[in-house]
């Protein structure tokens, strides 16, 4: 959809922000700090929905996988509307369902009516949303920036967005414990709502419309031999499919079990998120300052750490030691993140950004519906220690493995990237973890989106 044709103009004469702080990227960027206020909170409180319900651990995986399946089936469909229609229409019709989703899941909770297969329901809307938001999202947010400024706008843009999650993490796990998750839920609709408003706001005037192609086959097709032409890219995605699944069992069944029954609730375990933002945060102050030469061999040893919070859950170490865990994780992924976002940037055609990031995030959370499936299953075969142990043993295993692709050891920073289309830094689009990000918006925090 999108061509680059242009360099962009400088900002006034005595403008304080950034040259590549466009319009654009300062809308995404607040739009993002707004949903992922609410987003962090939701998904404490959907955990302690199911609880209040009379849920148990099998409940809770369904109700994750619920989230999960609709957003691996719908991903690349949305990858490919997103490389041809306007991406900030897409971006704004996903939050508008993901509004009115939680909006109403919130109304059930609050009257204390809400049954597993509602939420089942109600989650899987939300991650249809998610599914043709994502690839959009990352699309337009690449395409906001300049080439040569990419890895430090990718870097603020991250540290915006995991600030955000502190936040949201830390004020959904006091007020589940002090309101309720019902009101937690309401939050998170009323953030959709003003997030969508701030997107429909970006500029896309300037950007060139796609010339009518062969269709969505021909588009999945031409995604397709994109990402599997590079040995860096689909293996980095493949490692991820393992990581992320195992992180969305640890963190949606395994983590609120060993807080609830551990750590005292819910409070802890959102302190111990808040934790893991505060580190992504520092992770891409640092990331500002830091441009390794082989981008993708740094950053995958930085996905080593990921396995520190099951390994502190295992054992279980005390709500101070978990949060420890989270942190370094929390920073260590955030290198891998903005690296893995300078990559794409570098690397991927502009004009199949979206397609390519469908792929990437399919691949990523296509095990998410079954590892948090089997999560309470795992849990009665095996014991929790033991599952959180074996979870952590997984993670170094595909990470050390990746580290024998060449591509992945060497791939190196180049001096200029791709400028950005139009007249204003801002007025074209720019991002796997977060999966993370991660979530971004929530799933996004996973991947890229840490």
């Amino acid at each position: 959809m999108n061509n680059p044709a242009a360099s962009p103009s400088r900002p006034p004469l005595g403008s304080r922000r950034p040259e590549w702080a466009g319009r654009n990227y300062l809308l995404l960027t607040a739009a993002t700090i707004v949903t992922n206020l609410g987003t962090h909170g939701a998904l404490i409180a959907t955990t302690w929905a199911v609880f209040e319900s009379g849920g148990d651990a099998g409940d809770v995986g369904l109700v994750a996988m619920a989230r999960f399946l609709p957003l691996v089936l719908f991903l690349l469909i949305g990858g490919a509307v997103a490389d041809r229609v306007p991406r900030h229409r897409v971006m704004v019709a996903a939050n508008v369902l993901n509004c009115v989703s939680q909006a109403v899941f919130a109304a059930l909770v609050l009257a204390g009516t809400a049954q597993i297969w509602q939420m089942m329901v109600l989650t899987a809307l939300c991650g249809t949303g998610q599914a043709f938001f994502n690839p959009a999202a990352e699309g337009m947010l690449m395409s906001s920036v300049t080439g040569e400024q990419a890895s430090r706008a990718f870097a603020v843009y991250r540290m915006a967005m995991h600030g955000a999650s502190i936040g949201g993490a830390a004020l959904g796990g006091a007020l589940v414990a002090f309101v309720g998750p019902g009101w937690v839920l309401l939050i998170d609709a009323v953030a959709f709502a003003v997030a969508g408003g701030l997107r429909a706001f970006l500029e896309v005037s300037g950007i060139p419309e796609r010339g009518p192609g062969g269709g969505l086959l021909a588009d999945l097709k031409e995604g397709w031999q994109e990402f599997v032409g590079r040995p860096w890219l689909w293996s980095i995605v493949a490692q991820f499919s393992v990581v992320v699944g195992l992180i969305g069992a640890v963190e949606s069944v395994y983590g609120p079990l060993v807080a609830r029954a551990e750590l005292g609730g819910a409070r802890p375990w959102g302190i111990a998120l808040a934790a893991y933002g505060v580190g992504t945060v520092a992770g891409a102050v640092l990331m500002t300052r830091w441009k390794p030469r082989r981008m993708l061999f740094v950053g995958t040893l930085c996905v080593f750490p990921i396995a520190l919070p099951s390994a502190a859950l295992a054992v279980p170490l005390d709500a101070a030691g978990l949060t420890a865990a989270m942190f370094v994780s929390g920073v260590a992924i955030e290198v891998f993140g903005v690296s893995w976002m300078t990559a794409m940037h570098q690397e991927i055609p502009e004009e199949k950004l979206s397609r390519v990031s469908a792929y990437d995030w399919f691949g990523s959370t296509a095990l998410l519906p079954l590892t948090t499936a089997l999560a309470g299953p795992a849990e009665t075969a095996f014991g929790r220690s033991e599952a959180l142990w074996g979870a952590a043993a997984l993670m170094v295993l595909v990470t050390a493995l990746v580290l024998l692709v060449p591509d992945v050891r060497n791939l190196t920073r180049r001096p200029h990237t791709k400028e950005v289309a139009g007249g204003d830094p801002g007025s074209a689009p720019a991002t796997a973890l977060g999966a993370a990000a991660p979530s971004a918006d929530a799933e996004g925090a996973v991947r890229r989106n840490g």
